[in-house]
């Protein structure tokens, strides 16, 4: 029992002092480290992003574009519906049996061109028979003036009594309501045999025939035989937020034309016109007011209940500072954006950004920036204020500057597009539509 005691004894001290050395070694490895640390030299490479360079006490690598002097629209986009001109469905007048429908669906009907021919059989001996009765009662109405001349010379000889003659009389007035009665049944008969022939209102495009040849239509149907739109010219319809109605009104009720443009859900222009009309009032629910733009769509580009993006230019900035879109950036600061000084250390710059161009690659700004200094568009992840930069040469590069078109605001919108880098004091291109 003694033995088994020691032995105990022995292993419960081995363990102790192996779990001191560890310790102990913990100890010394962490004191070393430390004194490594302290004694690192100032020039010791630092992480990335650090004041004053990139990862290794380089500058950061950065590609720049100078801002520079340019023109661009302000412009306002919305969501449109296509409506045409005029639209009609074409009903029957008259009953009877359809004979033909002459018109090819989908062509262009001009105004007056036949849309379908109702069997005239029918109307053809009404009018007839109220031909037949018009000539009937002139007769008589003639005969009855006869009468009535030969009876008041009679009675002027005192002849006859005049009693007679005043009964003369009111039958000739009896027999002319009837001939005034009779032509107006030959009109009537007229213009029904007329209404077999149904005929276009007004030149516009035909859609798919509703009845075919053979059936009997009524004046009743609900569907009636064809639907035409006119859409030479067409309308877009759309609304704008209201607070742009102080920048329009004025200028749309002066008779000043206001462009507009429709665009595809690509972005792409397919049709340019001209703002038509405004509504009279807001629309309190959504705080918008309703526009409406006409086109000449002489290439039928557009169609009706089509949805198109209605672009609205309301004004043209003049001497704009332009950067390019990505440039500028959102953060706690606000809006800014880096600018590369002369000693190649950049400065963050609050911004105030203007409109922006069609594709959103170009931005004017209105404060923050002046022509020709130099704004970084690649590398901002890596920079902070006074950070020092390495300026890429893309001098050599065979890369075309960005290109813009017309500007518009971006409401709410991120803007898009990286464009090339362009040197500095490159003239710019974007000027007014």
């Amino acid at each position: 029992m003694t033995v088994d005691s020691d032995t105990g004894d022995s292993r419960r001290r081995a363990l102790l002092i192996a779990a001191g050395l560890g310790v102990l070694g913990l100890i010394v490895w962490a004191l070393h480290h430390s004194r490594q640390g302290a004694a690192a030299p100032p020039g010791a490479s630092r992480p990335a992003g650090a004041h004053g360079g990139f990862a290794g006490g380089g500058p950061v690598p950065v590609r720049v574009v100078a801002a520079r002097t340019g023109t661009v629209d302000v412009t306002v986009d919305a969501l449109g519906t296509v409506t045409a001109l005029n639209t009609a469905t074409i009903h029957s007048r008259v009953d009877g049996p359809l004979l033909q429908v002459p018109f090819r669906e989908g062509q262009v009907i001009p105004k007056g061109g036949l849309l379908a021919q109702i069997d005239p059989s029918t109307f053809r001996a009404a009018r007839d028979q109220a031909a037949g009765q018009l000539a009937r009662d002139q007769s008589q109405l003639a005969g009855a003036r006869v009468d009535l001349n030969r009876y008041t010379g009679l009675l002027a000889k005192d002849a006859i009594a005049s009693q007679t003659v005043d009964q003369q009389k009111f039958l000739v007035k009896q027999l002319e309501g009837a001939v005034r009665a009779d032509e107006a049944a030959v009109e009537n008969a007229r213009l029904q045999l007329a209404f077999t022939r149904v005929t276009a209102p007004f030149t516009g495009r035909a859609g798919l025939r509703q009845v075919d040849p053979g059936n009997m239509i009524h004046a009743g149907d609900a569907s009636g035989l064809v639907v035409l739109t006119q859409t030479r010219p067409i309308y877009v319809l759309f609304a704008v937020p209201s607070q742009h109605l102080s920048a329009i009104y004025p200028q749309w009720s002066h008779g000043q034309a206001l462009p507009v443009q429709a665009l595809d859900r690509d972005g792409k222009v397919i049709a340019s016109g001209h703002l038509a009309a405004v509504d009279n009032q807001i629309d309190t629910t959504t705080g918008t007011i309703r526009l409406k733009a006409q086109f000449a769509n002489e290439d039928d580009a557009l169609f009706p209940s089509q949805f198109v993006t209605a672009r609205l230019r309301i004004g043209t900035v003049t001497d704009a500072t332009l950067v390019p879109s990505v440039a500028i950036q959102r953060g706690a600061p606000g809006t800014y954006l880096y600018v590369v000084n002369a000693d190649n250390s950049v400065s963050l710059r609050i911004s105030k950004p203007g409109p922006s161009n069609t594709a959103g690659d170009l931005t004017s700004i209105e404060d923050g920036v002046k022509p020709g200094e130099r704004v970084v568009i690649d590398g901002l992840d890596k920079l902070r204020d006074g950070t020092t930069v390495s300026v890429i040469d893309d001098s050599k590069a065979d890369v075309a500057p960005a290109q813009g078109g017309t500007a518009a605001y971006r409401h709410g919108g991120r803007h898009g597009g990286v464009p090339a880098a362009a040197p500095a004091g490159a003239a710019p291109t974007h000027t007014a539509s």
